[in-house]
């Protein structure tokens, strides 16, 4: 092969092993991770500052309304903190968005571009680094709920059950953040566009029931994605009823996996041929 057809020859390909290469841009996230941990804080901070404020700021007002008269703070406790371990999962995307972008306006991709690495390994990498910190903050953010005074009643297979959902729910929100970042046009936009997914939770059944909302916004809050979601964890931790929820929160979490992945993937492919 003569030199000239050595130099014109992309330098990426698929041909690197795309499981190695993934496992590969996960050891540097994690590194990042444990070098520069503020993004890990700031994802538990804001949870765990609205599990504390509802509860013992507005968990008395808030209870009443929500579950009637007489209802405790300790049952507020209860409806709360699985909305709370939701937005836990969400708060987590704004990370993926920033990551990615940073790559990309810093030039990282250009340099894996001369690499024989796998398309879209780095955006693995990025997107199961943020997985297992949402994972770990999630565990945090349980466990504080556990330590003033969430008492779940779920059996062991439930609890495999909600961790389950609420992993392939921070999955598919950062396959979506992952497009966010690979599209934004600098970090500062890429922290702003999840930003609206860490309070959709909010605007759903996370802090109070819809039915004590106005109409439109009760609407709202019945048919968006979390809602199901939030439903479905406050079912499998405290022993409610679940219905149609589980199948709908899985449907949910996987049209944001898909939509994320090709969006993030697309995104990527038309940045490395430039």
């Amino acid at each position: 092969m003569s030199t000239a057809a050595t130099l014109t020859r992309p330098a990426q390909s698929d041909k690197g092993s795309p499981l190695r290469d993934s496992m590969t841009m996960l050891r540097r996230n994690l590194k990042h991770m444990q070098r520069y941990p503020g993004m890990t804080i700031s994802i538990l901070v804001m949870p765990l500052l609205f599990l504390l404020l509802f509860v013992y700021v507005f968990g008395g007002a808030i209870g009443d309304g929500t579950l009637g008269a007489g209802a405790t703070r300790g049952d507020y406790i209860q409806y709360l903190v699985p909305g709370i371990i939701v937005m836990t999962a969400t708060s987590g995307a704004v990370a993926t968005a920033v990551s990615v972008c940073t790559d990309k306006t810093e030039g990282i991709i250009n340099r894996f571009r001369t690499m024989s690495i796998s398309r879209g390994a780095m955006l693995s990498g990025h997107v199961l680094g943020s997985t297992i910190q949402v994972t770990a903050v999630l565990a945090l953010i349980t466990g504080v709920a556990v330590a003033i005074g969430f008492r779940p009643t779920a059996t062991f297979v439930e609890w495999i059950a909600a961790a389950g959902l609420l992993i392939f729910l921070a999955l598919g929100l950062s396959w979506l953040c992952a497009g966010m970042g690979m599209n934004a046009k600098t970090v500062e936009s890429a922290s702003n566009g999840p930003l609206p997914l860490t309070l959709l939770p909010l605007m759903g059944s996370a802090i109070v029931n819809p039915d004590s909302m106005p109409t439109a916004l009760r609407w709202f809050a019945e048919n968006q994605p979390f809602t199901p979601i939030n439903e479905t964890v406050r079912g499998l931790l405290s022993g409610g009823e679940i219905g149609n929820n589980g199948w709908i929160a899985l449907v949910w979490c996987t049209a944001l996996a898909v939509f994320g992945y090709w969006w993030a993937l697309r995104a990527y492919n038309k940045t490395v041929k430039r």
